[in-house]
């Protein structure tokens, strides 16, 4: 890439040296032909290119103004159209921007060439160096290029909890090249664009309703039927939980799940809304706990037998 940025900058110096050297020779000619032209003929002379490059003044401030009041145009006959399509207020100013600088530099290559400039060493030292910037900022490039993805596309919004790149949160803003996540513990994550448009992204908030899983194991000796009718009551007892009748994809779900060492494990799936899910969550943990050994159905812990051998 510096090898590319070197040739770059040098073809820049090369052209600007060029037209140095074309300027130098222009002005050497001007000098020797003033000295050996008659004092009337260089003043009628001066006189009528004096009055062509004045007429070219003029045309060239009519075709300054009349562009930028088209330009101005352009920018607004863009905003109603994003306006009436609801377009992120993000991507319709990035947009409006990058048009109205495009124009307008076309609009100064146009207007200096009116003049009678040559423009060919303009329009290419712009091109070298647009390119040379646009790899100086290869990283923001790629930002800008997420930002634009994210913001048509639209996996998520603000106020949406997501989680991506290890992190999860409420999304509080949507930039042009970042998106700005504030966690359950109150703290701001900022994730670039580039690297999160190229990401697995879970959206928490996308549905209106999300199924909660909880595991609960307890001890060997408690009976499974006892213990999936007690988990079902407490389910059924929370309106917050729901079924086919109120709108969920199945009803709540208990069965006994896993054979483990040292536990016997039964899985709990209930369909609740999005708003209610932690709420839900939390408070069927803590009613397990509280429930259970209040019908003699106990958690497990650890534990180790040990054995003594009283030798005489």
């Amino acid at each position: 890439m510096m090898n590319l940025l070197n040739i770059l900058i040098q073809a820049d110096s090369t052209a600007i040296a060029d037209s140095l050297t074309s300027v130098q020779a222009g002005i050497a000619a001007v000098v020797e032909k003033v000295a050996n032209t008659p004092t009337e003929e260089l003043i009628s002379d001066l006189i009528d290119k004096s009055v062509a490059f004045g007429l070219k003044v003029i045309a060239a401030l009519i075709i300054y103004f009349l562009g930028a009041w088209i330009i101005r145009k352009i920018k607004g006959v863009l905003g109603r159209i994003f306006e009436r399509k609801g377009t992120d207020a993000a991507i319709a100013s990035f947009v409006q921007s990058i048009t109205t600088i495009a124009l307008t530099v076309l609009l100064i290559i146009i207007t200096v060439g009116t003049l009678g400039i040559d423009t060919s060493s303009l329009a290419a030292l712009l091109a070298g160096g647009g390119m040379a910037i646009g790899l100086a900022l290869n990283g923001t490039v790629q930002n800008f290029a997420g930002g634009i993805m994210i913001l048509i596309f639209r996996p998520f919004k603000a106020g949406d909890f997501i989680e991506a790149q290890g992190h999860s949160g409420t999304v509080a803003e949507v930039n042009i090249t970042s998106t700005k996540l504030t966690t359950t513990d109150n703290r701001v994550i900022i994730i670039p664009n580039g690297i999160l448009s190229n990401d697995v992204i879970n959206n928490f908030s996308n549905q209106k309703l999300r199924r909660l899983d909880i595991n609960v194991a307890v001890e060997y000796g408690c009976s499974s039927e006892k213990t999936v009718n007690l988990l079902m009551d407490l389910i059924k007892a929370d309106d917050r939980s729901m079924n086919i009748e109120t709108g969920a994809p199945a009803d709540p779900f208990v069965a006994l799940s896993a054979l483990n060492d040292s536990s016997i494990n039964f899985v709990i799936r209930v369909w609740v809304k999005s708003e209610d899910y932690w709420n839900l969550n939390f408070d069927l943990i803590d009613k397990i706990y509280n429930e259970l050994p209040k019908h003699g159905i106990e958690f497990p812990y650890p534990k180790l037998d040990v054995n003594v051998y009283n030798k005489q």
